[in-house]
């Protein structure tokens, strides 16, 4: 008993409680900033264990410090120490309680008060990463079409499921079961549902899921894992409301492998009731230009996610897999629209013939649309034959009609829509579809990447370089990024900056696009002149319009055009984005650059 009221004389009982509370406030601090800060992960461990190896530190000096021997003392020193004494503990007291108060606060605020009214609680979704960071917020700072939006209670986004199999080698299973739910759920009226491109942005992200509501401005995100174990699967869903965090519905599947359709079917159907959605047409079908082949589905989903990286191996790669489903389902509609889309960014980016290129994906196209004509996707690659081929506007509109009146919010098809505005020189007309676009898949690259080149060509540069920098952090090897970069800054008076933007691109094709222009722009001349052979010997049979644009720059007109002719007979796909390209400019009012352009059907002013 004497020890016990040692201890409480010495305050170490007092000392212990505020050490604790203020732990607890540390602690929640820390939680909250660092996902704010974008810190390392580890720090709120190492907070807690800096906090557990001190206490027993405090405790002894809270002993030693009141270590004093009254009996040495005067009674005088005594009674005056005894005065101390009673002076701290009030004022350890005062302390302590003011401590809890803050803890309750914080508590309270946590638990009780909306999400982002307090101190933000962690949702962790697919994996651990070093970059924290939100990938919608990538494109806030510069264009807003999907943000600036209300949230739609009726609203949702699919992310990737988590590989819970032992081996860890069902990746493209679960990310086809997501997408296969986002399939169907996007059949159902009135419910906005986000696009595979941009959900599937978060994965591996350790991100909250209201931070991936924000981004996708959507109020129910979809999140759930799948386990595999021979010949059964194990499909764990869970939808969640992100107003405030509230499970909505969750579900566990057990299942053989060659039911997993079905529970696909079963998981979107049960989603539809909890959100309470009226179905306009029965029950959900599986959509048209799919397949029951589960690996010809796990093929397409590879393919699907390499193409989205637009680099080319990462082409070569999608084109490769999407070749196998086929193999494996030869009526896989959207495997064949998605091969066509493949083969004509090869064709795009001159890795192959263009018009070998553009012939096959026309072929590729075309079975599409025979296999599935009520697929959107089929007529939006149609529709960019007609375009970036044949250069035939009224058949380009035409089926982009077609593609829309299927699906209104088709990303590809608004994409295309928006290509062919600019081509023609509608800017407007083509923000509006890019925007469109956006909404319903708002991390989607090709379009992203289309919206800042738009932007350029309107004039509207500042606009255009905060989507590329954007586009850039999204997919640091999507090409044509660094040069697009660069001459956004050259048009706005910077070329020592575009320079060094192009240079630091590792793709030397891409580089020789834009180098001469830019070592000419900062008087590099010897080197402009070696660029420029360089960039010929690189893209004189597949990219000639690259050509001709260092040359306009250069005020060389009869050279500038005599390129832009072998461009013209490459078929090269650059042409249908010549409107308003400033490297022209110096050849504006040149009666033949004119005559030119109205050969193309393509505005003149």
């Amino acid at each position: 008993m004497t020890f016990y009221k040692e201890l409480k004389r010495r305050n170490v009982f007092r000392v212990s409680a505020a050490y604790l509370a203020l732990g607890w406030i540390i602690t929640q601090v820390t939680n909250a900033v660092v996902p704010a800060l974008h810190l390392p992960d580890s720090i709120p461990s190492i907070v807690v264990w800096l906090s557990v190896i001190g206490f027993p530190f405090v405790l002894l000096f809270s002993w030693v410090y009141e270590l004093t021997p009254e009996g040495l003392k005067r009674e005088s020193e005594v009674d005056r120490e005894a005065s101390i004494t009673h002076l701290t503990s009030k004022r350890l007291d005062y302390i302590i309680i003011g401590m809890l108060a803050v803890a309750m606060l914080l508590f309270v605020g946590d638990r009780f008060l909306p999400v982002g009214a307090g101190l933000a609680r962690d949702h962790p979704t697919q994996g651990a990463s070093s970059d924290n960071r939100a990938p919608g917020a990538l494109l806030q700072e510069a264009a807003e079409p999907a943000s600036a939006i209300a949230v739609d209670d009726k609203s949702i986004a699919v992310l990737p499921f988590v590989d819970m199999s032992a081996d860890k080698d069902q990746e493209y299973m679960s990310d086809g079961i997501a997408e296969e739910l986002l399939n169907l759920l996007s059949q159902v009226p009135d419910l906005k549902v986000i696009a595979r491109t941009s959900s599937f942005a978060f994965k591996g992200k350790e991100i909250k899921v209201e931070q991936i509501a924000k981004e996708l401005n959507v109020a129910h995100v979809l999140e759930g894992s799948v386990r595999k174990s021979g010949n059964k699967v194990r499909i764990t869903a869970q939808l969640i409301r992100t107003a405030d965090s509230t499970h909505l519905w969750s579900e566990t599947y057990d299942r053989p492998l060659d039911d997993i359709f079905a529970v696909q079917d079963e998981i979107a159907g049960a989603i539809v009731q909890v959100l309470q959605i009226r179905l306009a047409g029965g029950e959900l079908s599986r959509r048209k230009g799919g397949t029951q082949n589960l690996e010809a589905y796990q093929l397409y989903q590879q393919g699907l996610s390499a193409a989205y990286q637009n680099t080319r191996l990462s082409l070569d790669a999608a084109e490769a897999y999407l070749e196998q489903a086929i193999k494996l389902d030869s009526n896989y509609g959207m495997a064949w629209a998605q091969l066509a889309s493949t083969v004509g960014l090869k064709a795009d980016n001159g890795f192959v013939d263009r018009t070998e290129g553009y012939e096959r994906m026309r072929q590729l196209a075309r079975r599409a649309v025979q296999l599935s004509p009520d697929l959107s996707g089929a007529h939006a690659a149609m529709q960019y034959v007609y375009l970036a081929f044949d250069w035939d506007w009224a058949a380009a509109e035409a089926e982009g009609r077609r593609a829309l009146a299927i699906d209104p919010e088709n990303s590809e098809a608004l994409n295309v829509a928006g290509k062919l505005a600019a081509t023609l020189g509608h800017w407007d007309e083509a923000e509006r579809q890019y925007s469109a676009a956006l909404v319903r898949d708002p991390l989607n690259t090709y379009v992203i990447w289309n919206f800042g080149n738009t932007y350029y060509r309107a004039g509207r540069f500042a606009d255009a370089d905060g989507i590329f920098r954007k586009l850039l952090v999204l997919e640091p090897g999507f090409a044509w990024t660094r040069s697009s970069i660069g001459l956004t800054l050259l048009a706005q008076g910077k070329p020592e900056e575009a320079l060094a933007m192009v240079q630091q691109d590792m793709d030397e094709a891409d580089r020789l696009t834009v180098l001469p222009v830019f070592l000419q722009a900062v008087g590099r001349q010897a080197e402009a002149d070696e660029a420029l052979h360089a960039q010929i010997a690189q893209w004189a049979d597949t990219g000639a319009m690259f050509v001709a644009e260092t040359y306009a720059y250069r005020g060389d007109h009869d050279l500038a055009l005599q390129w832009l002719e072998r461009a013209y007979r490459q078929k090269d796909q650059g042409l249908i984005e010549i409107t308003g390209e400033p490297l022209f400019q110096n050849l504006a009012d040149d009666p033949r650059y004119k005559a030119f352009l109205r050969k193309l059907n393509l505005p003149t002013e």
